[in-house]
This record gives C-alpha cells, structure tokens and sequence, in this order.
C-alpha cells in the first residue's frame, strides 16, 4: 500500500529531483507534481520528465496532494509557504528536506497554522546542484531525521517515515532543536570551515604564486568539494541554525587553541592522541556504512 497517491514538491534542485527519481524508480504509481520559482529548471524538469505535471504556479501544483515536500533554502520555506496557503488541501501533509528544523517548523507553523506540518531532513547530498544533479539512488542508506511537533497525529508520521523507506532511508525521529544541535556538528561547522580554508587559500594565491591549485591534491582539494555546494542555500543554513553554529564554532575554537599550543610547545603525545582518536571515527563512519574505505575517496585515476 503506497502511503501517499499524489506528491508534490517545490523546488527541483539536487534533492527535488531527487525525491521525484526516487519515488519513480520504487513507488511509480504516485502522481508527482512539481514547481520551481526558475522558469529554466521548471523547462528543464519537463525535458528530463521525472514529474507527471510541472506547474507554472505554487498554488497550482499543491491543490490536490496528499504530501507537499519543500524543497527550497530554509530561509524561503516561510514565504513559500504562504504562497500556496489558500490552495492546500485541509488534510495534506506538509514537510521539507531542510538543514535545520526548529526555524523551519516556526516559519511553517507561522503561515499554515491548521496545517499537518512533519519537518524532516534527509542526511544526503553532493555538492552539484540543479536538476541534472539529481539521481534515483541517493537516499538509499542514509539517515532521513524527522522532527514531529507533539500534536503531529501519529498516523501521520508513519505514513512519512513509510515513505522515506521506500526511497531506502534509515529513519530517525528527533526533536527538532537537538537536531539542529547534531547537525551543526555533524554538517553546518564542517562546511563553515571549508569556506574558510579555500576563502584563505585564495586570499593567499598571489603570495604563493598560484600553487595552491597546483597542489590542491594535498587535503585542499577535498575542502573544495564541500566548498562547491550551494551558496545560498548554506547562507540560509547558517543564519537559521545561528545559536547551535555560533556555539559549536566556539567548541571547535577552544579545541584549535589546544591544538596550536600542543604544536608550539612540541607536545607530540598529545598530537598523536588527537589524530589517533580521530582516525577511529572515521573508521566508524566506515563501518556504519556511511562512506566507503575506497583509497582516495573511491576516484579514478
């Protein structure tokens, strides 16, 4: 039994598309309807043809759905929202795939107050963006985090956590501030650190004589990568996860001073403490099958 007959979902970037791949590939017989703000992605959707229907309006592409998923930066769910408010059937779900959660599920709440909202947040994704981008098999094995209100109705959840299933996610339920807490950790701190190095790297580009690219192979390059994804939707996640970023970056600080003075003071046991622990995390990120051991990231040569 599908849990949901007719999806939608706003914005057809890499997770977008994604979401409609998916549910093409393992539940086919869903009607999926989508929209974009961006005529081109909206055109190129089409030409792709991973949705029964493309619509020109947000309001349109709501007005029949069981599961209305967002799929734009956290900063614009509110007003997107509000944009189809008058078209959302009475007894349709509400989600999303954001970063954070506690802001979206205010921002949601704020302009659909009698609406069915269930936040959630599939852990996947590259660095590409667009339509393109997106392929059938990224949520498989990954962690899909979904952070209920308490008045959620409880069918209403299973149905959700049913569906990311069948797109082969792990399902977690959370409250929505610790995961916003979690994820700041896990993925906010990590990508603010990236476009810092390559932000410094490039400040010093002239100083080097350009071999910084030259030699990006040495760790820079794989900062890169993390520093490539979307500009304005990383904008959105740090400015509406703020309180758990600002004190994770405050931790992350505290710990480099430690480090700078292990380094200074030729303390090597302390070094070779640090860096052991930390290789065993990476084994366990292995071993949970969240990456692979594949020598240099699994790339071809």
């Amino acid at each position: 039994m599908l849990p949901f007959a007719r999806l939608t979902i706003i914005g057809l970037g890499l997770i977008g598309s994604s979401v409609a791949r998916a549910v093409r590939a393992q539940m086919p017989l869903v009607r999926i309807t989508g929209h974009d703000a961006d005529r081109a992605v909206r055109e190129r959707t089409v030409a792709l043809g991973i949705c029964d229907d493309v619509t020109d309006t947000v309001g349109a592409a709501v007005m029949d759905a069981d599961l209305v998923i967002l799929c734009v930066p956290v900063g614009a769910m509110g007003a997107v929202a509000a944009e189809f408010a008058a078209d959302l059937p009475c007894d349709a779900i509400v989600s999303d795939v954001g970063s954070c959660k506690q802001s979206v599920a205010e921002a949601l709440s704020a302009v659909l107050p009698d609406a069915i909202i269930i936040p959630a947040h599939p852990v996947a994704g590259t660095e590409k963006s667009g339509p393109d981008a997106g392929f059938a098999t990224l949520f498989k094995g990954r962690w899909c985090i979904l952070t209920p209100p308490d008045n959620a109705p409880e069918a209403a959840v299973e149905r959700l956590r049913i569906f990311w299933q069948r797109l082969g996610a792990d399902v977690e339920i959370m409250d929505a501030r610790h995961h916003d807490m979690v994820l700041a950790v896990t993925s906010h701190l990590p990508h603010l650190i990236a476009y810092t190095i390559v932000g410094t790297a490039d400040d010093l580009e002239g100083v080097t004589q350009s071999e910084v690219i030259k030699y990006s192979a040495g760790g820079f390059r794989d900062f890169t990568r993390i520093a490539a994804s979307d500009p304005v939707m990383w904008r959105d996640v740090f400015l509406s996860n703020k309180d758990a970023v600002l004190e994770m970056l405050q931790r992350f600080s505290e710990d480099l001073s430690v480090l700078q003075r292990a380094i200074r003071y030729d303390k090597g046991d302390e070094l070779e403490a640090l860096f052991a622990r930390t290789r065993n995390i990476r084994r366990s990120i292995v071993e949970q099958g969240q990456d692979d051991d594949a020598p240099d990231f699994g790339r071809k040569h």
